[in-house]
């Protein structure tokens, strides 16, 4: 797949396919879409293309409102599509003057002009341009003139989009990953590089990594202890997360952590991905380091537990 970071460095098409949207957490649902879009790109011998927006146009229009929290960072979703089979993916710069497009500028100086849409896939309410102006009739009062034709992802399609985007922000916010693996067809994971802590775990028995999340954006699951499989080095190893401000040493900042299982390598600076398997308890506050030891050993029994039952 080839990737563009603005629509000025993508060479225009002689048979594009395309799509457009946010695809976040490239779902279920999205993957039916993006699917459809590669088998029609495949039959008519033409280019699968999908533009989407960074950052998220909502972040623009509503500078003020900064609760929206992303499943995927723009480039975890780049991995997912890559994966799919998509051949093109333009990630263009939402903007102020892009949002003031008229619709009519839109479908000629992006959709035609730039990219050469000859067959694009959209659902039933897609809006465009300026105010959210454009829609469908738009769509098709300019596809003849422009020789393109369009297929509309039916309503159903569309509102189950919608309703697995909703329900895996809220499953993750709430701790369940296992269900939000289900609705997204693959685990959540965070990814980041290990950064230096209070090394208060290590002297209790159980060192952990601290990961710095770099995008604001991206959403952290509820605070908790969680079974992960933790990814470096093109190897994987087993472990359990913790995701709080540490009640027990009265911590005053949000903490994502991991034990790692069997490792013993100082990997400060290293980025490492982790992914959620299992939530296995809430955040609480223990009477000492003691008493957070022994819950620790448990909680370690119980997330080679976990993966001993997924063989």
């Amino acid at each position: 797949m080839k990737t563009y970071n603005h629509l000025s460095e993508f060479k225009r098409l002689n048979n594009a396919v395309a799509t457009i949207g946010t695809f976040d957490g490239v779902h279920f649902g999205h993957q039916k879409i993006i699917k459809r879009l590669c088998e029609l790109a495949k039959a008519t011998g033409g280019e699968s293309v999908i533009l989407t927006f960074f950052p998220h146009p909502r972040l623009i229009i509503d500078p003020e409102n900064q609760d929206l929290k992303m499943i995927n960072t723009i480039e975890e979703k780049a991995e997912i599509l890559a994966a799919l089979g998509v051949d093109h993916l333009i990630i263009t710069p939402f903007t102020r003057d892009f949002s003031n497009l008229s619709p009519a500028e839109y479908i000629k100086n992006i959709l035609v002009d730039t990219i050469g849409i000859k067959q694009l896939i959209v659902g039933y309410d897609h809006r465009f341009g300026k105010d959210r102006s454009g829609g469908m009739l738009d769509l098709v009062a300019f596809s003849k003139p422009y020789g393109y034709e369009i297929e509309e992802i039916k309503e159903q399609d569309i509102n189950d989009v919608a309703v697995s985007s909703t329900k895996i922000r809220k499953s993750l916010l709430e701790g369940q990953v296992g269900l939000a693996a289900e609705y997204l067809g693959y685990n959540f994971s965070l990814y980041g590089p290990v950064i230096k802590g209070d090394k208060i775990g290590r002297t209790i028995g159980f060192p952990t990594a601290n990961i710095f999340i770099e995008q604001p954006y991206k959403i952290i699951p509820s605070d908790g202890i969680y079974a992960v499989t933790v990814e470096m080095e093109n190897e994987t190893y087993k472990g359990m997360a913790y995701i709080g401000q540490r009640p027990t040493i009265n911590g005053m900042t949000r903490n994502i952590e991991v034990n790692i299982f069997d490792f013993n390598k100082e990997i400060y600076g290293q980025y490492i991905k982790m992914n959620f398997m299992e939530f296995l308890r809430h955040d609480v506050k223990f009477t000492g380091l003691e008493a957070l030891k022994i819950q620790l050993q448990k909680d370690k029994e119980d997330t080679l537990a976990y993966f001993a039952q997924q063989g």
